[in-house]
């Protein structure tokens, strides 16, 4: 395969997979009450028709543990404030480790600076049971907020698990946040005890975060306790503050017996874990997910739409920042083995991640689109070195994902796999769209909506359209919608995220579209949209076509509305080191766009910058580029401690000083 056009035939199921496919099982187990589908599009019709007949049968085909029974699935359909399985008591931890048995590994981890190790059921059981009791004797108690500064490591793992077995509530950052963006996020939640680590690895350099530590820690006075883990410095005696545990002091004691110890059993919507927005425009939102929806939802996404099973090994590449660490770690609610990774994916060689495939046997590896373009840009080939018998499943997601990327995969990984993209986010915790294990895959498509999201997309009529690009909207309730955001009592600043265009209905943020064969498209943010000529254009369309342009490193377009209703696009460029954006480069990126899409896509002007904004976790600053260049006061316009490049702001700044090229 030389070339790839949008919509070319990468995939199809063989007969074999499809019958071990998770979801083959689950349909055949709807048939024998007489719950015939045949077909996944009849499956998700009924999936959204009759909300209470599927959603109470994954309860029952999950056998969710409850100490009581719910009343009904669904008490209130209303959005916001859906009821669902009123009654119920649960917990997602015990959910978690109901798995637990001896001689078993239930997670495996390798970083920079540590070899490749397992954490057996046993051990991880104990853990938790033993970090669960201590946490309970320093006071932490059911509703108290737990924040954590920590690595993608068991002990995050561990400390999450004991923080949602006693009904606390858990929220994270990766150590590589800066103090002003920690601070921003945990403070405010008042929490009562803080995990946090001295430091982390990344590239073969050491990163010392006592400094910030003390800034973070100083900044909540809310805080009780501190529990630390020395991973820099172990044999360092030095307490961050008069109230620290070192996370040996913490585990010590004797060992507690599954049977001895109690969840704490909690209503369907408490709250589990606290997840936040990038915050690129004002103070992260943090948004509550419950116990009841993540045990449903996790499990329905990783069965159903990442094809995952029993005892195999699961990794995805993420930090404690991004929804997609407590997606994997929840692969532990079904038995699956998460794999962990600290440090640098391209370190210290740019193949690193696929030798830990093979001596992991993964059966699931999941990226970026991002880390593909580095790998195509090193020239890695993964199947030419290493053995990937054991690999069945490749997920991208992070960003939009071009028919290229995905069949990148295909010529240099396995000729046979389901290299499938998603789309979902923090909002929900789980995804929206994404991958059917039993349709064929077609390059550059999402295969389809996921079971029991009623997604559309939405003209400006609020008609709901086939093959049109429209804004993407979920119109019936879902249980993992959040619960609320911290500190919203009212819930004026909830309904105002997804509410306030359509009432009643699920307003998620961005562009989508559904064409015939029901293959989705997510096309970027619907507030950095490019409308020219009155036709919307997806910001990702126009970063799909530049893909082809080989000079080009990275790039972000925006559009801004003009006084009397005119528009200007400007398209900022990063080339590769050593070239210079002259007119004969300038004139192929507009043949590219105009070749690709239409002269509607063709910027006004182009520029050469040398940094592209990214927030910390990783995603292009369209909004507030675009609110920066139409005259918003930059601390209005962007958080800078949501940035993980905060230096590439000042181009932007000085360009809207400086500009001759428009008028507002």
């Amino acid at each position: 395969m030389t070339t790839v056009e949008e919509g070319d035939l990468l995939w199809v199921p063989s007969t074999e997979r499809k019958a071990q496919a998770c979801l083959t099982h689950y349909m055949s187990w709807l048939a024998k009450s007489g719950r015939r589908f045949d077909s996944y599009a009849n499956l998700w019709q009924w999936s959204i028709d009759d909300q209470d007949g599927f959603w109470g049968s994954l309860w029952e085909y999950f056998d969710v543990r409850a100490s009581q029974p719910y009343e009904c699935v669904l008490r209130s359909r209303t959005m916001p404030g859906a009821e669902w399985f009123p009654g119920t008591r649960l917990n997602y931890a015990e959910h978690a480790l109901r798995n637990e048995r001896a001689g078993s590994d239930a997670l495996l981890f390798l970083s920079e600076r540590r070899a490749l190790s397992a954490l057996s059921w046993t051990e991880l059981g104990t853990q938790v049971r033993k970090l669960a009791s201590r946490l309970r004797t320093l006071g932490v108690a059911p509703g108290d907020r737990v924040v954590a500064y920590l690595s993608n490591t068991p002990e995050a793992v561990i400390a999450m698990l004991a923080t949602a077995s006693i009904g606390a509530i858990w929220a994270s950052c990766g150590p590589d946040f800066g103090p002003r963006g920690v601070v921003d996020r945990f403070l405010q939640l008042a929490p009562k005890l803080a995990f946090c680590v001295d430091g982390y690895y990344y590239g073969g350099k050491t990163f010392d975060r006592r400094p910030e530590l003390g800034i973070i820690l100083g900044s909540l006075p809310s805080l009780e306790q501190v529990i630390y883990l020395r991973q820099l410095e172990p044999h360092n005696d030095s307490r961050l503050t008069a109230h620290t545990l070192f996370w040996e002091e913490a585990l010590a004691g004797p060992d507690i017996a599954r049977e001895s110890f109690e969840y704490e059993q909690v209503p369907f919507a408490h709250p589990l874990w606290i997840l936040f927005s990038s915050g690129t425009t004002g103070l992260p939102k943090p948004i509550i997910h419950c116990h009841g929806s993540m045990i449903l939802e996790q499990i329905k996404a990783l069965k159903f739409h990442m094809d995952v099973h029993p005892g195999e090994r699961m990794f995805f590449f993420t930090t404690t920042g991004w929804m997609m660490w407590n997606l994997l770690v929840s692969a532990l609610l079904v038995d699956v083995v998460p794999v962990l990774y600290d440090g640098n994916p391209a370190y210290p060689e740019p193949d690193v991640l696929w030798a830990m495939v093979e001596r992991t046997a993964a059966s699931f590896f999941g990226a970026s689109p991002t880390y593909i373009s580095i790998l195509e840009k090193a020239g890695i080939v993964p199947k030419d070195r290493f053995d990937l018998s054991a690999l069945k499943s490749v997920m991208l997601a992070g960003s939009p994902v071009t028919a290229e990327c995905m069949a990148w995969v295909y010529r240099n990984v396995k000729s046979d796999i389901w290299a499938h993209s998603g789309s979902g986010g923090t909002d929900l915790c789980t995804g929206i769209v994404g991958g059917v294990v039993i349709l064929p895959l077609y390059a550059g498509e999402i295969q389809a909506r996921q079971l029991g999201i009623a997604a559309v997309a939405f003209n400006e009529q609020g008609q709901a359209v086939i093959d049109e690009v429209g804004e993407l909207v979920i119109t019936k309730p879902v249980p993992s919608m959040p619960v609320g955001f911290w500190n919203d009592a009212d819930g004026a600043r909830y309904r105002e995220s997804y509410f306030d265009q359509y009432p009643g209905i699920w307003r998620h943020g961005d562009f989508f579209k559904v064409n015939g064969r029901g293959g989705c498209f997510v096309l970027g943010r619907s507030d950095a949209t490019l409308n020219r000529h009155g036709v919307r254009i997806g910001t990702a369309e126009v970063y799909r076509a530049l893909t082809e342009v080989s000079e080009i490193e990275d790039a972000l377009i925006v559009n801004l509305d003009l006084a009397g209703g005119g528009f200007f696009m400007p398209l900022f460029a990063k080339l590769h080191d050593g070239l210079e954006l002259d007119e004969p480069l300038q004139e192929k990126i507009r043949a590219r766009m105009r070749k690709t899409y239409s002269a509607r896509h063709i910027p006004d002007k182009i520029y050469q910058v040398g940094a592209i904004p990214y927030t910390l976790t990783g995603k292009k600053m369209e909004v507030p580029v675009r609110r920066i260049l139409m005259g918003v006061p930059v601390e209005k316009a962007a958080n800078r401690a949501a940035m993980a490049n905060v230096e590439s702001l000042d181009y932007f700044i000085r360009y809207t000083r400086d500009q001759q090229d428009y008028q507002l």
